[in-house]
């Protein structure tokens, strides 16, 4: 049969043809027409070479990408997957190869290539899964023990779980899986939202993908085929929530230069050659920068080297000098597998069963999986790959010299069932604890169980409501020592009582959550600048992209519930704190409402000429609308959800869907921009799969 591209009324692709690497030809090749310009972004940010045309901006993030080899590890991974499963490394090609076949007509649409000076480049068979990798590398947050490592170095260990919370850096999700047994239908119902930072274009797909051994509607990544983290097949349907494992390993290197290039220190007492080369990375407008790649036994070093930081180098005569030069060990690396084994078959699964079978074959990230399908089947399971290894490794740096923090296998993935005919994952402490480190509060899931817990059957029409509740349970901590607050001034207790008859909920039509968040945030900078914290103020010179996973501010922002609820605080008079902070607002007050400072800030690799009039928002970091500003900072919102999905598995077209941004990743294109009033209101778009209801684009 021809390849067929259909759109919907938002201009969602849907496509036909004969064969699933056909298929992937289109896929790739519409993502192209309709995102040449953030494919464009993602191969070079995969490669390490974005700032040729963005400019030292994104030197950071090339430095990185550099020596963390993320280019070379998706070669590596492709040539293994050709190995392993030849029949999805031809998919892969074919995706490809349709990308490839349509950039030069997206670019041509895209502005932001005549602005850039630029012209697209070639993909390769490996790219999509450099996309991946560059999309999931911090995903785990691994950066958060060199944070561990600064709190215990300056305040002692027993002071990290003060600040463990899913901080800045990483991403969470809602997820929920309503049983037949609790449906108007008698069939199951999944829904829930990605938070991530949002992007635009978008981070999410919408796609329809139908051939004759598969036809699923889903949320895709551009530049990677498929449909990998939410789908339905029409018999069975899944989607995921971050884990929040800990499976990525920072090791602290002993390096020292000889004639023959870099040797590290292992944990036998022997110096073993690294791996070592450097790369020129170009930057628009300024002079290219040398970047030296060293990999060791562990893994890519990337921070520091055999001069650490401050250029002193390592003295092999003094024990005690070990100069700071970081390696990183992650599963890709050291397996050559990105999961991509597991793509096909959940394309081709038929019920809960095929699901859970394509899971055993997953990577990373680790992620919470939920799945139903049609014949009451409920999937409720862990999936992805930690290794098993010495709790210390979990923590924080492990020094590579050292025996006992070797990896030693992998462990198993957990199991968990349902409770009432319902499952909820909101990032907590859950199947996967067993795995992680530090996790979301609870407060989205338990906010997400009560809601749930409030009817006893629930319909697919009914979920929006649970998307966008904005209660937040979180703000107990501080209104319980704003209410022990006396002998303050008239306008300070005036504030108090408003904060205190406040309905807790982040509206942005709400002056009372704009008070609020006013006061937090002087809270914040009130501890924030306490003495007792004041070394925690100035990290390491590490690099650039880890910097905020090491900013004092938003730590304590992040965790302001837990700073203000312990036994003790280092000395740090915290009523005195928020006394400060409610006179401060008191004498300042905003003079609107929430959604007037909480507003939509979305990354985007070039800003536009004409600047959006970007939206205000409900929601906020520890609300089921997970709209996150950095307290004390800044209330702009640059996370969120990056998607919502409702999955219906008594009739698919009853499924329902939305994006913060459109289909399209044009400025100025129809579909660029039209769903956001919906997502802004928390409805969302149909979801079709009747092929008459769709417009006929084009045969291919």
């Amino acid at each position: 049969m021809a390849t067929e591209i259909y759109r919907d009324a938002w201009g969602i692709p849907h496509l036909r043809a004969g064969s699933a690497a056909e298929l992937a030809h289109a896929q790739g090749l519409v993502t192209a027409r309709d995102r040449a310009w953030q494919l464009e972004i993602e191969r070079h940010r995969a490669q390490g070479t974005s700032a040729s045309f963005l400019g030292g901006s994104a030197l950071a993030w090339d430095r990185f990408a550099r020596r963390a080899r993320l280019d070379d590890t998706a070669r590596r991974c492709f040539t293994e997957l050709e190995r392993r499963d030849p029949e999805t490394a031809d998919w892969l090609r074919a995706y490809v190869d349709g990308v490839n076949g349509g950039l030069a007509a997206g670019a041509d649409a895209a502005p932001e290539f005549a602005r850039a000076h630029l012209a697209p480049g070639t993909w390769h068979p490996w790219t999509p899964l450099g996309v991946w990798l560059a999309t999931h590398i911090l995903f785990a947050g691994f950066p958060a023990k060199l944070w561990r490592e600064q709190v215990a170095a300056h305040l002692g260990a027993d002071a990290i779980g003060l600040f463990a919370t899913d901080g800045p850096g990483t991403s969470g999700s809602n997820g929920w899986l309503v049983s037949g047994e609790r449906t108007v239908t008698g069939r199951a119902v999944i829904a829930g939202d990605p938070h991530r930072w949002i992007e635009d274009p978008g981070v999410y797909q919408q796609i329809h993908l139908s051939c004759p051994e598969f036809d699923v509607v889903g949320l895709a990544v551009p530049g990677v085929p498929g449909i990998a983290h939410f789908g339905h097949t029409g018999t069975v349907a899944w989607a995921i929530t971050n884990a929040m494992a800990d499976y990525q390993d920072l090791y602290r290197e002993r390096l020292r230069r000889t004639g023959a290039g870099v040797e590290a220190l292992g944990p036998d007492g022997i110096w073993r050659r690294a791996a070592r080369h450097t790369e020129v990375v170009e930057v628009a407008g300024e002079e290219p920068v040398e970047v030296e790649v060293i990999e060791t036994d562990r893994g890519p070093v990337i921070v520091g080297g055999p001069e650490g930081l401050d250029g002193d180098p390592f003295d092999p005569a003094d024990p005690s000098d070990a100069p700071v030069a970081i390696s990183l060990r992650h599963p890709p690396r050291v397996t050559g597998d990105l999961g991509f084994g597991s793509l096909l078959p959940l394309l081709r699964a038929r019920r809960v069963a095929d699901v859970d079978r394509a899971f055993d074959r997953w990577a990373e990230p680790v992620n919470v999986v939920q799945a139903a399908d049609t014949e009451g089947g409920v999937l409720h399971r862990v999936a992805g790959r930690v290794p098993l290894r010495a709790e210390a490794n979990r923590l924080r740096l492990v020094p590579a010299w050292e025996p006992g923090h070797a990896w030693q296998g992998w462990q198993e993935t957990p199991r968990a069932g349902l409770t009432d005919g319902v499952a909820v994952m909101a990032n907590q402490r859950g199947p996967a604890e067993p795995l992680g480190v530090e996790f979301a509060p609870p407060h989205r899931h338990d906010r997400i169980t009560a809601l749930l817990a409030g009817k006893d059957r629930w319909s697919a029409a009914d979920m929006p409501a649970l998307h966008t509740d904005t209660h937040l349970a979180s703000a107990s901590a501080l209104l319980d020592h704003v209410r022990n607050l006396d002998a303050l001034t008239p306008g300070a207790s005036a504030l108090r009582d408003r904060l205190l008859a406040w309905n807790r909920r982040m509206d942005a039509d709400s002056a009372g959550a704009a008070l609020y968040s006013a006061v937090r945030g002087a809270v914040v900078r009130q501890l924030a600048a306490h003495p007792a914290l004041g070394a925690l103020g100035t990290p390491p010179a590490y690099p650039e992209v880890f910097r905020p996973w090491l900013a004092l501010l938003p730590r304590v922002g992040f965790a302001l519930e837990h700073l203000l609820r312990a036994e003790e605080l280092y000395g740090i008079d915290r009523p005195s704190a928020v006394r400060a902070a409610v006179e401060e607002v008191a004498a300042r007050p905003p003079a609107g409402v929430w959604g007037d400072t909480h507003r939509l800030a979305p990354w985007r690799a070039l800003e536009p000429e004409t600047p959006y009039d970007e939206p205000g928002l409900s929601g906020d970091h520890d609300c089921v609308l997970c709209t996150s500003g950095v307290p004390g900072l800044t209330d702009r919102a640059a996370r969120g959800p990056a998607a919502r999905y409702v999955w219906d598995l008594a009739r698919r077209e009853d499924s329902r869907w939305v994006v913060p941004f459109g289909a399209s990743g044009v400025p100025g294109s129809p579909h660029h921009r039209d769903q956001l009033p919906l997502w802004l209101a928390g409805d969302l778009v149909p979801v079709v799969t009747d092929w008459t209801l769709l417009k006929k684009e084009t045969d291919v």
